[in-house]
């Protein structure tokens, strides 16, 4: 691996964290998280923008305060909101395995990519907070783990993924930092 490219990934995981810490609190927090996560994919790629994600968790799991709150352990990894931390690696392994796969960007592709890879993001991170998450000593419906930590967070995270794309159009000519990067072209 390239120095450039051990800058970047860790530029962008630093990014992760910083975008963390802004945060409106409830039972997920409200936070510029995911704008992070998707302007790494936009602008490093699937590949590297994956990475960026991995370093970032293994940040937060050996201790240092990176994720939502300045938290940080194995403890939020497996706590009822991990699933969802866990679940931008699954939005980057989509994001990746869909730039393989593509010869020309648009701006339809990427909203589609991060669409997705942001419902895959929900599914996982409520599949986990409902397979853990317990109302008083009882289980909570899954309707009610959506109502909780999805439905609050639609409109907001389309939001943050417009603002990812745009930003990731504009910002692509003007950092130069990936000539010829084919995965975060547009």
């Amino acid at each position: 691996m390239k120095t450039k490219d051990l800058v970047l990934i860790s530029l962008f995981a630093s990014l992760i964290a910083i975008c963390s810490w802004i945060s409106i609190p409830a039972a997920v927090p409200f936070t510029m998280q995911t704008f992070a996560v998707f302007i790494s994919l936009g602008l490093l790629g699937g590949k590297k923008g994956f990475q960026a994600i991995l370093v970032y968790l293994l940040l937060g799991a050996v201790g240092l305060p990176v994720f939502a709150g300045f938290t940080s352990g194995f403890g939020v990894l497996l706590g009822s909101t991990g699933g969802y931390l866990w679940g931008f690696l699954g939005a980057a392994l989509v994001y990746w395995g869909a730039s393989t796969k593509i010869k020309k960007f648009s701006k339809i592709w990427l909203w589609s990519t991060m669409l997705f890879g942001l419902l895959l993001c929900y599914l996982f991170g409520s599949l986990w907070f409902y397979a853990i998450a317990f109302n008083g000593g009882r289980a909570l419906s899954f309707y009610t783990v959506l109502t909780w930590c999805v439905f609050p967070f639609v409109l907001p995270d389309l939001l943050k993924i417009g603002l990812a794309i745009y930003l990731t159009e504009r910002l692509r000519f003007a950092v130069k930092i990936l000539p010829g990067h084919r995965s975060g072209s547009v």
